[in-house]
Formats: C-alpha cells, sequence, structure tokens
C-alpha cells in the first residue's frame, strides 16, 4: 500500500506576514509544499492531504488542484480551533490552533494505511521521502503500532538568522526511540554549537545529534491515541490560551507506556524552513542551488 502524505499547513502565518504555506520560492512560481510532493511521488506515495482552515481552502485549490492533477490524490481536511470533544467550553478569545497532535487527528478516517507528517513550510529533502516510503514498503496491518520518524543531525538544521529550538532525540542501540527532550535557544559558537540551559547558562551540544523536524511516520493506529490524549489534555488545559498538543509529547507517552515504538531514520539532508520573513531570502537561495545541480527541473510541473 502506498504510504499517504500528510502535509499540517492551517497555521495563518502571523509571525511571517502572511500564507508562508503559499509563497512562492521556486523558479517557476512553486512553493516550499511543491517540492515535498514532487519528492513524496517520487518516493512512492499515493495520496497528499492537505490539513487546512477552511478560510483558506480556496487559496489552497486555487494553487494545488490543477497542478496536481493526474499526478497524485488530493484531499484537504479542516483543523478549528472549536473542534473539540462535546461537552467542552473554551475561551472566546481563544484564537490559537490546538498544536500538530490536534492537526493530525482531524485526517481520522481519510488514510488507510501508513502515513507521514510534515510541515507546510519545512523543506526536508528527497532522501526524507525516500526512507520513509523504504521503511513503509512492506508494511501490513499486523505491524500495528510500528512508527518511525526522519531524524536530522543538528548541524543541518540550524539557522542563519539567530537561535532555534530542537527536539533532541535520545536514541537506543537499535535506533529506536527513546525520548525527545525539547532545548531552546541553540546557536552556532565561536568552539562549537550550544544551547541555553534553565540557568541560562550554555552547554555544548554535538552537532551530529539527532533532532526531530516533525517529519513523522505513523499507521492509522495512531488516531485512537490521539482521541485518548486529547480528550485529557483538553479537559486540563482548555482555558488556557497558550496551550497546545503537540505530536512529540503523544509520541513520549506512547514509549514510555510500550504501546508503541518508533524507529529513528538517519538522513543526510540538509533541512531550511521560513519562519520569518527573513528566511525566505535563504530559502529561495537553497532551492536555485538544488535546481543548477540537477535535484530539481527549473519548471517542477512543466
Amino acid at each position: 500500500m502506498k504510504p499517504t502524505l500528510l502535509i499540517l499547513a492551517a497555521g495563518m502565518g502571523s509571525r511571517y506576514g502572511g500564507l508562508k504555506q503559499l509563497d512562492q520560492v521556486g523558479p517557476s512560481g512553486e512553493t516550499i509544499i511543491d517540492y515535498s510532493i514532487y519528492d513524496a511521488i517520487r518516493a512512492g506515495f499515493g495520496k497528499v492531504v492537505f490539513i487546512i482552515k477552511e478560510v483558506i481552502e480556496n487559496d489552497f485549490k486555487e494553487v494545488f488542484v490543477e497542478r496536481l492533477k493526474d499526478k497524485i490524490a488530493i484531499d484537504y481536511v479542516f483543523q478549528e480551533t472549536w473542534m473539540v470533544p462535546e461537552g467542552i467550553v473554551i475561551p472566546d478569545n481563544r484564537s490559537k490552533p490546538w498544536g500538530t497532535g490536534h492537526a493530525v487527528m482531524m485526517a481520522d478516517g481519510r488514510v488507510k494505511g501508513p502515513f507521514a507528517v510534515i510541515n507546510a513550510d519545512d523543506f526536508y529533502g528527497r532522501g526524507a521521502f525516500e526512507a520513509l516510503a523504504d521503511y513503509y514498503r512492506e508494511w501490513t496491518p499486523a505491524s500495528g503500532n510500528d512508527y518511525c520518524m526522519v531524524g536530522y543531525r543538528l548541524a543541518n538544521t540550524l539557522s542563519e538568522f539567530g537561535a532555534v529550538s530542537r527536539g533532541i532525540c535520545r536514541p537506543d542501540p537499535e535506533s529506536f526511540l527513546v525520548d525527545v527532550v525539547e532545548r531552546t535557544h541553540i546557536e552556532r559558537t565561536g568552539t562549537g554549537i550550544a544551547y541555553t540551559n534553565e540557568k541560562e547558562e550554555q552547554v555544548p551540544i554535538s552537532g551530529g545529534s539527532i533532532v526531530s523536524m516533525n517529519f513523522w511516520g505513523f499507521t492509522p493506529s495512531l488516531f485512537g491515541f490521539l482521541n485518548r490524549e486529547f480528550e485529557t489534555f483538553i479537559r486540563k488545559y482548555a482555558e488556557n490560551l497558550k496551550s497546545e498538543f503537540f505530536i512529540p509529547s503523544v509520541v513520549n507517552e506512547l514509549i514510555k507506556s510500550q504501546e508503541a515504538t518508533v524507529k529513528i531514520l538517519q538522513c543526510d539532508e540538509k533541512w531550511f524552513g521560513m519562519t520569518y520573513k527573513e528566511d525566505r531570502e535563504m530559502v529561495v537561495k537553497s532551492i536555485r542551488e538544488l535546481v543548477r545541480n540537477g535535484v530539481y527541473p527549473e519548471n517542477l510541473w512543466g
């Protein structure tokens, strides 16, 4: 069964200043999403599901319906703040989405086999999609709660514009994930790379450390876990305007309870993405270089 690609694209780009998911960064007007889908098709994916807000549905269809016609199956699902269990009251002034875990929940019923989860505004590289597709090549429903994630070398995920936060992955000897620990304010120093701890001290960290960039591989069994964990989460944090339900938190709980395993698929690709408007120039430059090197054609869908 060909895997499905879930693209988390419901963000409204408040820090970026617009719909960065649809910003044209390729030489022929391509978005970052275009390159992810192109790589997914080459790797053997059979379907794309966009997880968006309803208000931007027409914007997405205007961009992708025609260019992806006859290339891969497309589906759309909505993630809205009001989509919570019956009986839960949320504040009227809550506008922030409930996070990546909640977004994936919206695809329940639309996915029949293994699937990948990615961010719309991150460029992951061809090798990442190939690694995940290869991992699930022989998948059957009997594989159960057999999940995976694409792990990047920390040094390949740093920003030229300042410090970043990353989920540092701890693998066991067989490359299964033990846990993900969030480290904040990671940046290059005069002697290497370091993060800032809770005492405001800089702690050295290896550039070869494996980090999560929210490129996950799951099977449909995940939806049951997400619904269960979200029920607990929302009853506790419904009134907290900043609370979010994140995928790594659920993954850590499933590993700790031994309800699932997560294989780390190490990747040597260089990640880049667009969080701030200043990132755009670097993204455009990086894609142009990949085109010049023959990794992608000048016109992706032409």
